[in-house]
């Protein structure tokens, strides 16, 4: 398996963070409103994937930029 490494700003690595958690949600929102079998099977082995990425990268993000990496909120302060 080859690797790459990437470096990210802190407002990129958000962005990424905030995608790949959408997804995560969409997901599981599939596989637990869907009747399709094979669907659910399909999106859950996806889901899996997705989930073994974002908790390392969670971990990581919230130790390199604190724990307001994780805050996606669009709401003025």
């Amino acid at each position: 398996m080859s690797n790459i490494d990437l470096s990210f700003a802190e407002s990129e690595f958000k962005f990424v963070l905030e995608a790949l958690i959408e997804m995560e949600e969409k997901m599981a929102k599939i596989c637990d409103t869907s009747d399709d079998e094979d669907e659910i099977a399909d999106v859950g082995n996806d889901l899996i994937e997705v989930r073994l990425l974002l908790k390392p990268m969670k971990e990581k993000a919230v130790k390199a930029f604190g724990s307001n990496i994780l805050n996606f909120s669009r709401e003025a302060f």
